[in-house]
């Protein structure tokens, strides 16, 4: 198993390379606790997968340099793998999903490293960089299941450690592991009283239910635009070292990650992707018992597509009450449309958007639809707005 030794030679082999990252403090975040952020996102590559592939790239031999790496990564893994690569003069091949976002894929390339995609998902990846492994005799660089990668990691829990002698509780996104063994690792070490919490995507949850069921499960899919922890199976040495070492692990939904990132960039001026929001997500939504406590959140990476990030900010919205739809029956005849706009206006929401529907074939020949898009405050503005409609006599029928 991997020592503290370990994680304490990795932070010395790391400190000309990966940056300290700030621990932040967020009281606009979560007032029923002291919520600090570190913001990994910041890091060199924008994410924290630097300090676990620099590590293990360091220790190679000087003929496995010569044979060159390859690796696997849905985009994060590989930034690490192709800008220590780089810099120690190795050839490095870095197999990646076909899905994974273009800024990833571009960013990789620019840090000298050969992209190759592959066809499907991370899992599928992983299979296809194992059998260039094979063919080439280069050094499979892995992304969570090795112990010098995991001791990378661990020297974020250094870190912490050292910023907030004081804190209660460490929440870490999971994906494979890798990241939260590290840590756990090196703050259960130093201090066994920190809780640490792990937080998985609801549609990627493979150490959550690895760890229920005692034993390692693959899960049939992992279906989340959080890419970086969209893992189907944790490692075997991850397993190890969750079991022994985490408290528990919980799940967001999509709908909350995206919420978690749009908190971010407003309250905190921070741009997270879908992995890295995880954890934040897990204490905005209450899903872990922090209340007055102490509490770091991880914010792993910062590295989402900037098409996702669109779309995310509006699926935010929504999940905040902040950006709805109403869908209206009421008479095809002048002066409707002004008579709703009215009542928004007065209860202060914003019309964005007017659509009519005419074409449902239930309707009176008389009658329509009007869709309209607000944006609102919260859904208790939401909630006013239909009220005051209902009261001057408009029929909502549907609304979002």
């Amino acid at each position: 198993m991997l020592t503290l030794d370990k994680i304490y030679q990795a932070a010395f082999t790391l400190k000309d390379v990966a940056r300290k990252t700030d621990l932040l403090y967020a009281p606009d975040l979560l007032k029923s606790a002291d919520l600090y952020l570190k913001t990994e996102n910041l890091q060199v590559t924008g994410s924290f997968k630097v300090r676990g592939a620099y590590n293990k790239i360091n220790a190679l031999t000087p003929e496995q340099r010569s044979a060159g790496i390859v690796a696997c990564s849905a985009g994060n893994h590989a930034q690490g793998v192709a800008l220590a690569a780089t810099r120690m003069g190795i050839k490095s091949v870095v197999c990646m999903p076909d899905g994974a976002p273009i800024s990833k894929v571009e960013a990789t390339k620019r840090l000298g490293a050969e992209v190759v995609l592959v066809k499907g998902g991370y899992d599928d990846a992983h299979a296809h960089a194992l059998e260039l492994q094979k063919r080439t005799g280069a050094t499979f660089i892995h992304p969570f299941d090795d112990e010098l990668v995991i001791a990378g990691q661990g020297t974020i829990g250094l870190e912490i450690l050292d910023q907030l002698p004081q804190v209660d509780a460490i929440v870490v996104p999971i994906g494979g592991g890798g990241l939260i063994s590290g840590v756990a690792c090196a703050v259960k070490s130093l201090n066994p009283n920190v809780k640490i919490y792990g937080v998985q995507a609801e549609g990627a949850p493979s150490m959550m239910v690895s760890v229920q069921d005692e034993r390692i499960e693959t899960l049939e899919s992992a279906s989340t635009f959080a890419d970086g922890i969209a893992v189907k199976r944790p490692g075997n040495i991850t397993f190890q070292m969750t079991e022994r070492y985490v408290d528990d692990i919980v799940t967001v939904s999509e709908d909350e990650i995206a919420a978690a990132i749009l908190a971010l960039i407003e309250r905190q001026k921070l741009i997270a992707e879908g992995a890295g929001a995880v954890s934040v997500a897990a204490a905005l939504f209450e899903k872990l018992p922090i209340e007055g406590r102490k509490v770091v959140c991880i914010v792993s990476g910062g590295n989402i597509d900037v098409n996702i990030l669109s779309r995310v900010i509006t699926r935010g919205l929504v999940t905040d009450g902040r950006n709805s739809l109403l869908r209206i029956a009421l008479e095809d005849k002048p002066g409707q449309l002004q008579g709703v706009s009215e009542i928004i206006a007065r209860c202060g929401g914003n019309v964005v958007s007017v659509q009519y529907e005419r074409s449902d074939a239930n309707m009176a020949i008389s009658s329509c639809y009007l869709m309209i898009g607000m944006e609102t405050r919260d859904f208790a503005q939401i909630q006013q707005i239909k009220d005051e409609l209902a009261k001057e006599g408009f029929q909502i029928a549907d609304r979002s």
